[in-house]
């Protein structure tokens, strides 16, 4: 791939003694949606958290466009990355206190210092965008799960992101609501946003993906286009995995 829009090579992580990626290497291009799909504690997440500097890194390199992720040390070195890679959270993590409105309007306010008016008219925009109308004034306490994920979902894009990191982002909803979170996402993709999701949706994995990824204790097992992926996978522990997941 001629200059990918995030390059990770040979990335290591560990929490103590517990070596979680064991040398994970792959490159992203713009508008691409890869799926990263494997057991639990393989490591996915934290790929994830390592691609937006929430989680530093032991050893290897992680490129997102200009920024060389691994160097970056403080927090105010990390906001102009955190513009460019938004990242939607298993748990909702919404401002209780806050409507809708302006749990979208804050990040733009308060991070990127932009006019109150205009980022008001932004978080309208993109409410509607996640199927929102006429939920602007609710709380979230007021609003099912997907609901809030949805505003989680346009709260990032309020940071008008060049990439969009998903993780496990359906995994504490109840089956009805899932639908219309995937139905957010899949949007995105098709209107060309760089997305990378750990997912165990595998069927909306086999439907938006460009690239798979099955990970296992912290280490690439395999990778390919959803068609080769799911019909023909060529390692054992992929089979394996999927034959319990399918």
């Amino acid at each position: 791939m001629k200059n990918p829009l995030i390059s990770i090579y040979d990335v290591h992580k560990s929490f103590g003694e517990t070596e979680v990626l064991k040398g994970i290497s792959l490159d992203v291009g713009t508008g691409d949606v890869i799926c990263i799909v494997g057991p639990s504690g393989s490591g996915k997440s934290t790929l994830l958290r390592c691609i937006n500097a929430l989680v530093p890194i032991n050893r290897g390199s992680i490129r997102v466009g200009d920024f060389q992720v691994h160097q970056l040390k403080s927090e105010r070195e990390k906001i102009p990355l955190r513009r460019m890679v938004s990242m939607v959270f298993q748990q909702y993590n919404l401002f209780p206190h806050r409507t809708a409105l302006e749990n979208v309007m804050m990040a733009p306010i308060h991070v990127l210092k932009q006019d109150r008016q205009e980022v008001k008219e932004l978080a309208y925009g993109l409410l509607a965008k996640v199927g929102l109308q006429g939920k602007e004034k609710n709380y979230p306490g007021e609003l099912s799960g997907g609901q809030q994920q949805r505003v989680a979902i346009a709260r990032s894009l309020a940071m008008k992101p060049e990439v969009m990191l998903f993780d496990e982002v359906t995994a504490a909803l109840d089956p009805e609501t899932v639908k219309e979170v995937l139905l957010t996402i899949r949007e995105l993709a098709e209107e060309g946003m760089t997305c990378l999701l750990v997912t165990h949706e595998m069927r909306f994995a086999r439907e938006v993906a460009d690239q798979m990824y099955f990970t296992d204790k912290g280490v690439i097992v395999e990778s390919a286009p959803p068609a080769d992926f799911f019909t023909n996978p060529q390692h054992e522990r992929t089979r394996e995995f999927l034959s319990q997941v399918l």
